[in-house]
Parts: structure tokens; sequence; C-alpha cells
């Protein structure tokens, strides 16, 4: 019988936590589903995981954010389990890489470097640090395919601005989504549906780069757009419900008439 003393410990800490990993993969013992999993199974949890967080911290549910920190911190101890069955690392050295990673990148903490320079200088000194370990990488390699579509646009714009490949003022850019929005529109009128995807992709690609320009994260605005949307949304179903009915059982020119009216009542709620 396997000695069940540190699963049961609440106070095991991480070795505990290490410990559970290890007999949910246990190929005689485990569990089937874990068994089962590889790093492809698992990534789109991991990336649910940290959405999670940060859904958590946005709504500022920090009862929440406890367990899906654990969760998230999870996903890492699954990962490297499975890496170290098939030899390549384990969790140690997972830790031991991202604490010399930190020493290495916080010359001004842990080393000989003023530490009297702003967050905005320390963020440039990151990058040509991360630029020096990268070597003679392609400016572009390293940025990871996984990350959202417009957190990848971004991260892809900025690693090309660093080189100069950058329009120098947001009325360039603005030029340029009005000419990618008219090659939009030709190509839903002329041309293959395939075309019209990647107009699409073009268009969506320099408005990342607008916001990029206006300091303003993609992602984030859009978060904050689904949510708002979402809300008003629902106020549109509430009203409908007071009198019996279902978005179903109304049309567009009623619906949107309530849209307006949650939006006047949102901005009545914000002034008060």
């Amino acid at each position: 019988m396997p000695d069940d003393r540190l699963i049961n410990d609440p106070d095991g800490g991480m070795p505990r936590l290490l410990e559970i990993m290890r007999r949910l993969r246990d190929p005689e013992t485990g569990c089937p589903w874990d068994i089962a999993q590889d790093f492809a199974s698992i990534a789109p949890y991991t990336i649910e995981e940290a959405y999670e967080v940060a859904d958590a911290i946005e709504r500022n549910a920090w009862s929440e954010l406890e367990g899906e920190l654990g969760d998230l911190l999870f996903q890492s101890v699954f990962h490297a389990q499975m890496a170290s069955e098939a030899g390549h690392f384990d969790f140690d050295d997972v830790v031991r890489n991202i604490a010399d990673k930190m020493v290495a990148r916080h010359p001004h903490i842990f080393g000989d470097e003023s530490r009297d320079k702003s967050a905005e200088q320390q963020t440039v000194d990151w990058e040509r640090v991360k630029a020096a370990e990268r070597g003679n990488a392609r400016t572009l390699d390293g940025v990871a395919l996984g990350l959202p579509a417009l957190m990848r646009a971004v991260k892809l714009q900025k690693r090309a601005a660093r080189v100069g490949f950058d329009w120098p003022d947001t009325a360039q850019v603005v030029d340029k989504i009005a000419e990618e929005a008219a090659e939009l529109v030709e190509a839903r009128d002329t041309l293959t549906q395939e075309k019209v995807a990647e107009e699409y992709g073009d268009l969506l690609f320099v408005m990342a780069n607008l916001g990029r320009h206006l300091g303003v994260d993609p992602e984030e605005a859009l978060r904050a757009a689904n949510g708002k949307f979402t809300r008003r949304f629902n106020m549109i179903e509430d009203a409908l419900a007071a009198s019996g009915r279902t978005p179903g059982d109304s049309d567009l020119a009623e619906m949107d008439a309530l849209w307006d009216a949650a939006k006047v009542a949102e901005r009545s709620r914000v002034k008060e």
C-alpha cells in the first residue's frame, strides 16, 4: 500500500502537490484520464486557467483568485510531471530556470547596476536583456503561436517596431485602416470567401496596431467591450421578461430601442 501521509497532510506544501500529481499519472494506479493526457491535450486547459485568473482579478473576486491561482499552478505541475516522465526536465528544473532568469534580468536588484530608474526604463532594459538572450535569432522568433491572436499581433508589432519597422504616428495607422476597410469591401463584392477572410484579418491586424499606438491593449479593450455588450443585452432580456416575453418574441426595432435605453441607464449610474 502506498504511504498516504504526505497526500493527506494539509501543510505538505509543494511536495504534497507534486506527489499528488505523480500519483495521478502513475501508469498502474493513477487516474485513467490524467494518464491519457499529453502536452497538447493539456495546453488548452492551461490557457483557460490563465484567463480565469485574469477574470477573477478583473472582478476583484479575491476569494476566487486563490483557487484560480491554484488551478494555474497545477497546470505547471502537470506539464512538469509529463516532462519528467519523458526525460526532458522536472519541476525543480522549472523552478531553477525561472529563478535564474529573474536574477539575470534584474541586475539592478541582484547585481551591481543602479536601482535608480523608472518602471518604463526597466521595461526597455528587460527587452534588451531578452534580445541578448535570443542572440542571433530572427526579430520575430519566440513570439508564441499559442497566444490569443490580438495579443500576438501586438507582440509581433512591438518586435518589428524595435528595429524601426513602424509608423511614426497614429494618423498613418488610421489611413491604413481606411485602406484595409476599402479592400475588405471590394473583396466582399468581387472576390472569394477566402480572400474576404484574408482582408478581414489584415483589418484586424491594423486595428491592433492602432491600439498599440494609442496605448490601448486590444485584448483588454475587446474584453471590456464583450462585458459591456453582455450587460446591455441582459438588460434587454430583463426588460422583455418584465412583460413575459423573450428576445424571440421581439424584433430588432424594439430591441434596438431597449439597447439605447440600457445605454442611458448605464450612463446615469456612472454619473451617480
